[in-house]
């Protein structure tokens, strides 16, 4: 038996080096297939790719920042643009982890920012264009900054959600105590009519039996024996107050009740009524028995808590009463009590929530049901079904879980959290329109219109050909252009389209003269 959790605590370890020699192997596999000497790379370049490879999957868990700095400098080396297809699947599969178990970001933020400098700064000092930095850019966001952003939202949901169903758990498990004491607090109450009730018949048989005690007609044997058992129901009733004193010490106000045990319902309302609360009763005596004490209390009670909520909640609102034979055939009475919306006043007393609690427990006490529900224009209903006769109680309805509020809270987590990925990466977004527009600009300005090359002639000096040509020619002629005139001093190329690398126009000058003029395809 104890060689389980050692089982687990060395099987933990084991299944890391597992997924960390699974990840090395992955993100390894386009180095050994683009790096090797038959695709133009040497062995000592697929050594040093695979240790530097290792060592980011063995920093990843304790510094997971290091290895896509170390994969961004790896990929550098191999080309200034920053796209490689050996370490990209790299950069993609570390920016995600970073993303996944770095706590804060702004550390990240500020590395990718020195990134973003460092490759300006590399792109300017090598003379580059600034297409290579926007190239740059694009791929520190989509293979770093995007996968970063994911891992960061799925940490972030992970842990939203893990907190939602701890609060939940939590929230239920004081709900079930919230109503675990009201149900104390109303078998209480309950023990507090009983000794009301039990009380009055116990002093009942005390004074019959006192009377016995001293009537003449009996013998001396019969007046002890009704002593006797007058000392008793005294003593029955002491010990009776005395539990009951235990029961109901630890309940606010636990005096005893100003309303009588057997208070019919026309009596409570009416009492209402004259306190000003605008109450209606419509008893339907036809078919309705006499009821058991328990059930006649949990009647009572149905109406009294009904009434009292009125006055809290909806002051001013009228309130309908209807007392009456249950709809299975007199088996039970159903007490329904109506409230209406609002209507004038001041708010009532701030509710403690526990109300509806204890008069459910009363009833199923009684082995009743009790419904509650609020009106859709307004108001509330109150609805109880009560047996006739003496039931047992009926079972404890299992407390309702959170499952949809947490189902709605991970909806909301999940939206919050789309509005985060969604706005760096609509900035991304606009980084790239922007490129996009620099880049345009940067063919345009190297792009000469039909009409101005027609206006060019074999011949002119190089002063009236510039004033027809763009300020700014293209960097060299194209792939696969054929060798240039040997006599002439320099070339230039222009664009013939703004999208199109080719065709280009090419002009040469010898001497400032324009000696040559091609179209190259």
């Amino acid at each position: 038996m104890s060689g389980g959790p050692t089982r687990r605590a060395v099987a933990g370890p084991w299944r890391r080096g597992a997924a960390d020699a699974g990840l090395w192997v992955l993100v390894s596999v386009p180095v050994l297939l683009r790096s090797d000497p038959n695709d133009g790379g040497s062995w000592a370049r697929v050594a040093a790719g695979l240790a530097v490879l290792a060592l980011c999957t063995a920093l990843y868990r304790r510094r997971p920042l290091v290895p896509p700095v170390l994969v961004l400098g790896a990929s550098l080396a191999v080309s200034t643009e920053l796209y490689t297809a050996s370490f990209t699947p790299a950069l993609i599969a570390f920016g995600y982890l970073a993303g996944r178990r770095q706590d804060g970001s702004r550390t990240a933020l500020w590395l990718l920012g020195a990134a973003a400098t460092a490759g300006l700064a590399l792109t300017l000092a090598t003379g580059a264009s600034l297409g290579q930095w926007f190239t740059q850019l694009l791929v520190l966001a989509l293979a770093v900054v995007a996968p970063w952003l994911i891992g960061r939202y799925v940490r972030t949901y992970d842990r939203l959600v893990r907190n939602g169903w701890e609060l939940a758990h939590r929230m239920e498990r004081e709900q079930a105590a919230v109503a675990d004491r009201e149900r104390l607090r109303e078998r209480s109450r309950i023990a507090g009519d009983m000794h009301d009730s039990l009380g009055h018949d116990l002093s009942l048989i005390a004074l019959r039996a006192a009377a016995l005690e001293v009537d003449p007609t009996l013998g001396a044997a019969q007046q002890r024996a009704a002593g006797e058992l007058r000392r008793a129901a005294a003593d029955a009733t002491a010990r009776l107050r005395d539990v009951i004193g235990v029961l109901r010490a630890d309940e606010p106000g636990a005096e005893a009740p100003t309303t009588p045990p057997d208070e019919p319902v026309e009596d409570l309302v009416a009492r209402a009524a004259a306190s000003g609360v605008p109450v209606t009763l419509a008893v339907e005596r036809q078919g309705l028995p006499g009821l058991p004490p328990m059930s006649a209390r949990a009647v009572h009670r149905v109406v009294q808590e009904s009434l009292t909520n009125a006055t809290k909640h909806a002051p001013g609102a009228g309130v309908e009463v209807t007392v009456g034979p249950g709809p299975d055939d007199g088996g039970t009475v159903e007490v329904v009590v109506v409230t209406g919306p609002r209507t004038a006043g001041p708010l009532g007393v701030p509710s403690g929530g526990s109300g509806l609690v204890g008069l459910d427990e009363r009833v199923r006490l009684a082995g009743g049901r009790l419904e509650h529900e609020a009106l859709p224009g307004g108001g509330f209903r109150v609805r109880a079904l009560v047996p006739v006769t003496a039931a047992p109680p009926a079972p404890v309805a299992a407390a309702p879980t959170s499952a949809q509020e947490l189902d709605r809270a991970r909806r909301e987590v999940r939206r919050g959290l789309a509005r985060v990925v969604w706005v760096p990466l609509a900035l991304l977004t606009g980084l790239a329109v922007l490129m996009a527009g620099v880049g345009l600009y940067t063919q345009y300005q190297s792009y000469l219109p039909r009409d101005r090359y027609e206006a060019v002639h074999v011949g002119q000096t190089r002063d009236r050909v510039e004033t027809l040509l763009p300020e700014t020619p293209l960097d060299g002629p194209p792939h696969g252009a054929p060798p240039e005139p040997t006599a002439s001093d320099s070339c230039r190329y222009y664009r013939t389209t703004l999208l199109a690398a080719v065709p280009v126009y090419r002009l040469c000058f010898t001497a400032d003269r324009l000696t040559d003029l091609a179209v190259i395809t």
